[in-house]
């Protein structure tokens, strides 16, 4: 065990979704992260989220649905919780052990939520395979209570906010590629044995459609809801989505 610090520090490299911040003792802008699992801070995040998207779209509020805005504001939050701990294992060996009462999050009107985080343990899993890494990232205890959250106040099915986790990781994996190709397998390694393991198992799986290239892709098995918000669409790792679109879609990153 040692500390996290330097590992997440090279980690936050890879993108903004990536970045803890070094907790700096400040309790005027920086809030302990357990009232993000509050349901009345809940509401309130995903009222302002909501009255954003309006601002941002000219939609009207009535069009714009509190199911479906809490939804991807979930996926959002859930990326900023898993994105660093995949970056971290793929490209730093090594996973942090985060507990709530050591996260801080700084609230903002747009943008990935920044998260700070205070003195962090961190396991060396050089060596591992993905089955002994997922083993060891269990159930991810930061996320199952957000996820309780969410599903009771917004009547979500957990199968779906378990979706949203899958497609972060799947996202996240795709970013370590772009933005760090060597690291790219270990990351997929590390996902897809993720998907076989509860929570997770059943809500995505992980496709390479070339296997000459280091690219894999998540295909959920379910639907993050961003479809209702007209003018939404699908997203690329939708069960929606069709096939053919997939295939372009993928086509297209692979020849960037």
């Amino acid at each position: 065990m040692r500390d996290a610090g330097p590992v997440l520090s090279r980690t936050a490299e890879l993108g903004p979704y990536f970045a803890w911040e070094p907790w700096d003792g400040d309790t005027t802008t920086w809030r302990p992260f357990a009232d993000l699992l509050d349901v009345d801070v809940v509401v309130e995040r995903v009222g302002i989220a909501r009255r954003t998207l309006t601002a941002m779209t000219g939609l009207g509020a009535d069009e714009v649905g509190e199911r479906e805005v809490a939804s991807i504001t979930f996926l959002g939050w859930a990326s900023r919780l898993v994105s660093p701990l995949l970056g971290a294992v793929a490209t730093g060996a090594a996973l942090p052990l985060p507990q709530i009462g050591q996260l801080r999050w700084r609230a903002v009107s747009g943008g990935p939520l920044p998260l700070a985080y205070a003195q962090m343990g961190l396991l060396d899993v050089a060596g591992w395979t993905g089955a002994a890494v997922a083993e060891a990232v269990g159930g991810l205890p930061v996320v199952a209570p957000m996820v309780a959250v969410f599903a009771r106040r917004f009547h979500l099915p957990d199968h779906l906010l378990w979706g949203n986790v899958a497609s972060a990781l799947g996202g996240a994996a795709g970013m370590i590629a772009d933005a760090a190709p060597e690291h790219a397998g270990r990351a997929a390694e590390v996902v897809a044995e993720l998907l076989k393991r509860p929570p997770l198992a059943g809500t995505a799986e992980l496709e390479r459609p070339d296997p000459r290239r280091d690219h894999w892709f998540l295909v959920r098995r379910n639907c993050c809801l961003y479809y209702r918000i007209p003018g939404g669409g699908t997203c690329g790792d939708c069960v929606l989505t069709p096939a053919e679109v997939r295939r372009q879609q993928w086509q297209r990153v692979l020849s960037r």
